[in-house]
């Protein structure tokens, strides 16, 4: 009986350790906080991924920039600090100058369609998976900060003509083009615009719905116009190649699956998250401007030298600059005639 009793227990030892093997532990590096809407979609795609694995993936995410900030999380992924994490482009211009595409100053100011068109290029088109796989990275899904509006104290913005002479707190390209407006740029953090609102170092801040109201904004504004003009797109999970070369071709599958579901995620959190926002900043006497369209093709016009300027940078990385920016016009358009004709996923 004693040795029946010792196969039995080795039995299923063997067995535990054949399901303890099965399962892949990734290290995730996440320079944010377990909070908002993109950290709920990034736990969305991480318990996806575990799912559509079946249960083979497990994460163990590494929040608040425990395992890099943000300045370092290329290389850190790149290096294996993490097997995946999350890299916002605009650190690293020259390295991730396909994905800085969805950061430009174009008509595109939907954050589902955004994410869709970004995705898409992203996800297919081979001159940029070569130029990934050159950094020993992966790209597996989208991120975006939504659309680029401006909030005021003391003041207005109801056309182009009116940006000339505000202090302004702007950034990447479209804070070039608030300059080439007639701004006078005021370097800041958009975590201290509240201050710099209050005391009058600015008189508007570039920023997000979301995040004005998330940072109380609208406590020191009096005017928040929404531009319709842009987003801060280039931001998403990318995973270091070696690692996702070693696993299994259906746990790669689980994860390029698990990414292609994040606009629809984030799309239907951060919309609801904006609308909100809106909301606050109305109850709070903020007056919410539409700027015109005819006046949107201003900045438009404002922002075209520095498109113009990512397409001379990507061609000497050594892409076709003209081709890919093409490509994600085509594609944004593509996803505005969906949400024309069908509406956002979540309200079919």
């Amino acid at each position: 009986m004693k040795t029946v009793m010792q196969n039995v227990l080795l039995a299923t030892f063997l067995a535990g350790a054949s399901v303890a093997q099965a399962e892949t532990t990734l290290i995730f590096g996440e320079a944010g906080p377990n909070r908002g809407a993109r950290a709920e979609a990034l736990n969305w795609f991480t318990e996806k991924a575990t799912e559509l694995s079946g249960g083979e993936l497990q994460f163990d995410t590494q929040w608040g920039g425990a395992l890099f900030k943000a300045g370092a999380a290329l290389s850190g992924v790149a290096d294996g600090v993490a097997d995946l994490g999350t890299v916002i482009s605009v650190y690293f211009p020259q390295e991730m100058v396909a994905y800085g595409i969805a950061d430009l100053p174009l008509q595109n100011d939907d954050a589902w369609v955004g994410m869709k068109a970004t995705d898409e290029l992203m996800r297919n088109n081979d001159q940029i998976a070569a130029s990934l796989a050159d950094l020993n990275l992966v790209y597996l899904g989208t991120f975006t900060t939504s659309a680029v509006h401006i909030g005021c104290k003391d003041a207005a913005i109801r056309s182009a003509d009116d940006i000339s002479g505000l202090k302004v707190r702007g950034v990447g390209a479209y804070g070039k083009a608030f300059q080439d407006l007639g701004a006078n740029m005021v370097p800041m953090s958009v975590y201290d615009a509240y201050q710099g609102l209050d005391s009058g170092l600015l008189d508007c801040s570039q920023g997000y719905s979301y995040a004005t109201a998330a940072l109380k904004q609208h406590e020191v504004i009096d005017s928040y116009t929404l531009l319709n003009w842009g987003q801060v797109g280039a931001l998403g999970i990318v995973m270091n190649k070696d690692a996702f070369d070693v696993l299994s071709e259906s746990e790669q599958q689980a994860l390029l699956d698990a990414g292609a579901g994040l606009p629809d995620v984030l799309g239907q959190l951060i919309t609801a998250d904006n609308d909100k926002a809106i909301e606050t900043m109305k109850a709070a006497g903020v007056e919410v401007i539409e700027l015109p369209e005819a006046e949107r093709a201003k900045l438009v016009e404002a922002g075209a030298p520095y498109v113009e300027a990512w397409v001379e940078q990507a061609s000497a990385a050594g892409l076709d600059g003209a081709t890919l920016l093409d490509e994600y016009k085509a594609l944004i358009a593509k996803y505005e005639t969906e949400v024309a004709d069908k509406g956002y996923p979540w309200t079919r």
